[in-house]
């Protein structure tokens, strides 16, 4: 089974992330974190300063990550363009 630190490891090679990108995807959703503590999250388990990659630190990543590629979402009530 993966764990969440797995996950955003994986995330971060296949969409070519660095560190900044991560900072700045979290900063998105207003959650800060700093260069140290993301190193921490991929590390192995094993290391001293490994960090545990919680759920609410994934979501919040996920949640960036999406207006990230996306852009924010429109405010309710305006009209979305069709494609």
């Amino acid at each position: 089974m993966l764990s969440n630190n797995d996950i955003l490891k994986k995330l971060r090679v296949a969409l070519e992330l660095k560190d900044e990108d991560v900072i700045k995807i979290l900063k998105l959703v207003d959650f800060d974190i700093t260069k140290s503590e993301v190193n921490a999250l991929y590390r192995t388990p094993d290391h001293r300063n490994y960090k545990e990659c919680g759920d609410q630190l994934l979501r919040n990543f996920l949640n960036g990550l999406v207006i990230f590629k996306r852009g924010p979402m429109p405010p309710k009530g305006e009209n979305v363009p069709e494609k």
